[in-house]
């Protein structure tokens, strides 16, 4: 047995000999969209400190080089003495001949505020740590601390999912949990509820009132009660606690990102300019993702890449069931009536069941394609509108399909998503499609999960969704007297590519046409498309257009409208009724 001199001294030089990682950031220069970092390094090893910015960030899945922000690069030794840098690539630095501490200071230009991107300003530091900080690859395994400093000036605080230390200095345990921490540091108002020894925490940055934010906060705790249920439980929080951090101003860009214990949620529109109503469904889905994606993790995220895109072949499920569950979720806790759910499935239904994307990807392969759609930016023209449909949507479809499916086997969704989660979400495991076909296997019998897999996942078959619906008492409809032609306008030039196989596609229109007349009708203000082609007696009509800066004439055939309208059966039968009120828990 080793003495306890020998025990301490095995401490001591470990707890002396550890790389020790401190950052600092500050704002003096708000108004210009400025923040002043800086990092410090001790008991380094080697000679030289390889130092970059991310290229992606936590719950997204593009390429976004956030180093294109950073500049006035710095670095001195432990003397204060000048260190030479080597730009390595756009996104590194190399700091060379280092004496064990490395001192570096930057400065970030930052003015977007959402899920993906930093804002600093004179309203606030909406921080994503990604889009911030600088890190250094090989120590990622090693814990930090982070010292941010509101400017006093401005009332701002600090909200963070990061663990307190002191004041306003926070700890990291690695880099991992470090990257997935947003912060707002702003006058923000905060409201609290504890839910089984956890706390929910809502920071509101907005310029709303109190009571508009109590108003929002009752929904708000509605909505974690009735996710709850899905799962039987909340997810165990580090710390005991779970933040969402919502900026409801004029400056920041509408989104919402989830992340391990905390949420981004961003709107131009306050709580009483509308944000009441429409900005509720994003709290609904990104809590949702507490368990779906946080912690029910695709094995293809993980660990999650700060160096290159990154791509899952499970997003129909982590982002599509959970696209399911946002507004059923919001009608089960009373946000929204039933007529009101039914009615929001319309748009999502006749986008994933008219595309023609289907005939090229499967549900796998269109989440494949997330690094070039999720909030990714290119130049050359794509056909998405030919050969992509969202995750989101497409998944949000085949959720419902499969939670009727279940229901009529006097089964639901909810208790597969509870077994999913009891299997690789409580137990952190993460999952491929293949674990989740073999769940369906065990829990609605193999024939059952085998032919939703094989029919609608592997492959891109739609489910007799008119069936499904009489089963909850539902009807769905086509109004086949409105003429339809394909054609989507923007001040008289076709403002999207047409659809494979839609009448304009077949007359040989494409984006960017302007068209001039139909059958001799000058389009106007008065005489718009769909007004001449609902008023046309045939079924083929002669439009004149222009393409690059030639007039010509094209025959286009005109067919029925293949939008679809999803209601609510006003005389349903006592059995129907009973299933619809146990899916939409009414």
């Amino acid at each position: 047995m080793k003495s306890l001199f020998s025990i301490l001294a095995i401490f001591f030089a470990t707890f002396i000999f550890a790389q020790n990682i401190t950052y600092s950031i500050s704002f003096e220069n708000a108004v210009h969209h400025e923040a002043h970092i800086n990092i410090s390094y001790t008991n380094l090893e080697g000679n030289s400190l390889l130092m970059q910015m991310s290229r992606t960030s936590p719950g997204r899945y593009a390429i976004h080089d956030f180093a294109k922000n950073v500049y006035n690069v710095k670095a001195f030794n432990s003397k204060g003495e000048a260190l030479k840098i080597k730009r390595v690539n756009p996104q590194a630095w190399e700091i060379l001949n280092h004496d064990k501490t490395v001192n570096i200071s930057y400065t970030l230009f930052a003015n977007r505020a959402d899920g993906t991107y930093s804002q600093i300003d004179e309203t606030h530091a909406h921080l994503n740590i990604p889009a911030t900080f600088m890190f250094a690859p090989e120590l990622s395994e090693s814990p930090m601390e982070i010292t941010f400093k509101p400017r006093t000036d401005l009332n701002w605080k600090v909200a963070t999912q990061l663990p307190l230390k002191m004041g306003t200095t926070y700890t990291a345990p690695n880099l991992q949990y470090f990257m997935d921490s947003p912060t707002e540091i702003s006058n923000y108002s905060k409201r609290t509820f504890t839910v089984k020894n956890q706390d929910i925490e809502f920071v509101l940055h907005h310029k709303g009132t109190e009571k508009d934010l109590d108003t929002y906060f009752e929904k708000v705790k509605k909505i974690v009660i009735a996710e709850e249920a899905v799962y039987g439980e909340l997810p165990k929080f580090d710390y005991n606690k779970y933040t969402f951090l919502a900026c409801y101003i004029g400056n920041v860009s509408g989104d919402g990102m989830e992340h391990r214990n905390s949420t981004i949620l961003t709107d131009k529109e306050g709580l009483a300019e509308g944000g009441m109503k429409g900005n509720i469904g994003t709290v609904s889905h990104e809590f949702f993702h507490a368990w779906n994606v946080e912690r029910i993790r695709p094995k293809s995220l993980e660990p999650f890449n700060f160096e290159d895109a990154n791509m899952s072949g499970e997003l129909w499920f982590a982002e599509g069931f959970t696209s399911y569950y946002t507004n059923l979720i919001l009608c089960r806790a009373g946000v929204i009536t039933p007529d009101e759910y039914v009615s929001g499935l319309n748009r999502t239904f006749n986008y994933v069941w008219n595309s023609p994307a289907r005939q090229f990807f499967n549900p796998i392969e269109m989440s494949y394609q997330a690094p070039f759609v999720d909030a990714a930016s290119s130049i050359d023209p794509v056909n998405r509108d030919n050969t992509f449909i969202s995750y989101y949507s497409y998944g949000s479809v085949l959720g419902l399909a499969l939670d009727l499916s279940l229901r009529e086997k006097g089964l639901s969704l909810d208790n597969y998503m509870k077994i999913v989660w009891n299997t690789y979400g409580k137990t952190e495991i993460p999952y491929t499609v293949q674990n989740l076909n073999n769940l369906l296997n065990t829990y609605a019998g193999e024939t059952f999960g085998n032919r939703f897999f094989e029919k609608y996942i592997y492959k891109s078959e739609m489910p007799d969704y008119e069936a499904l619906f009489k089963t909850v008492g539902l009807k769905i409809e086509q109004d086949t007297k409105v003429n339809f032609s394909g054609i989507s306008l923007n001040k008289n030039s076709i403002s999207k590519n047409v659809k494979i196989g839609s009448p304009a596609y077949r007359s040989g229109l494409e984006k960017g046409d302007q068209l001039l007349s139909i059958d001799g009708v000058n389009l106007d203000k008065k005489n718009t498309l769909q007004s001449i082609i609902n008023a046309s007696k045939n079924k083929t009509v002669v439009i004149d257009y222009i393409r690059n800066k030639e007039t010509r004439t094209t025959k286009l055939t005109l067919t029925s409208d293949p939008t679809y309208t999803i209601s609510i059966s006003k005389n349903a039968k006592k059995n129907i009724l009973k299933q619809r009120k146990a899916w939409l828990k009414q």
